[in-house]
């Protein structure tokens, strides 16, 4: 029942803040498999990328199109998103746990920190024009890193596309529901990487029953939760003033990294 109810919460963030599960799944999966010991976060990473290609790819369906056209062209961020995914989630199968926590925790941190200090997010420029050829999230370019690193730490890639589509001036509800297409693309193929082995998990002795890297008893749980919440929200969407839901979207990354470091 507290993965169910906790599912829920994951599918309010997938929808108001572009998490398609990855902040909120990573800390309570740790929790859940915590007979796996150190090993817990790497089973969270991999159970986030898998509980992310369902969250996202329903939130993606269910966005309006005038909203996803805005990525319209952008084929090359997608692809290099995926192939940095890849190479992330290869990583995190064989890295040491502790590094992968701390590593998550730190991204986290510096995150809360950037959007605090450097302007543009809390208070963004001149709102963009929600149609194809406004700003695109990222620069291709960088796709290939930014896939690496959500990979490698089960977390989407949202904190890094939706602080850049608000400096590009884009409002926090197109912002977040654009970060869903790009999750979608790093979540795919890192799932498909960590369901392909254990990557040498030392903690299996523990009654947790895994596919590959991923808990299915802990995805399941939180996507029963999440879809039906991600259904309701796209339909009635809250109207929330957009200060107010940049400054929750802060306090949220706040929380998850308390939640990591206890």
């Amino acid at each position: 029942m507290t993965l169910l109810g906790i599912g829920l919460l994951t599918g309010v963030t997938t929808v108001l803040f572009g998490f398609g599960g990855g902040f909120v799944t990573v800390p309570v999966v740790v929790w859940a498999d915590s007979a796996l010991g150190a090993d817990a976060i790497r089973v969270a990473a991999a159970t986030s990328a898998l509980v992310m290609v369902a969250n996202a790819a329903f939130a993606t369906v269910v966005t309006p199109r005038r909203v996803v056209g805005v990525l319209r062209g952008g084929g090359p961020l997608l692809l290099l998103l995926g192939a940095g995914a890849s190479a992330g989630a290869l990583a995190a199968r064989h890295a040491p746990a502790g590094l992968i926590r701390w590593a998550f925790v730190a991204y986290v941190v510096l995150t809360v920190v950037d959007l605090l200090l450097r302007p543009g997010f809390l208070r963004p420029r001149a709102q963009a024009a929600v149609a194809p050829g406004a700003p695109r999230p990222l620069p291709a370019a960088v796709g290939a890193p930014v896939g690496a690193v959500a990979a490698f730490l089960g977390v989407g890639g949202s904190v890094m596309t939706v602080p850049a589509m608000r400096r590009a001036g884009h409002t926090m509800h197109v912002a977040t529901a654009l970060a869903n297409p790009l999750t979608l693309a790093i979540a795919l193929p890192a799932a498909a990487v960590f369901l392909g082995g254990s990557g040498g998990l030392v903690g299996t002795e523990a009654d947790v029953t895994l596919v590959g890297l991923v808990d299915p008893r802990a995805a399941g749980a939180l996507l029963l939760g999440a879809l039906p919440v991600i259904a309701v929200l796209r339909r009635r969407p809250p109207s929330i003033p957009d200060r107010l839901h940049a400054w929750t979207y802060v306090g949220l990354l706040a929380a998850v990294a308390l939640a990591m470091v206890r």
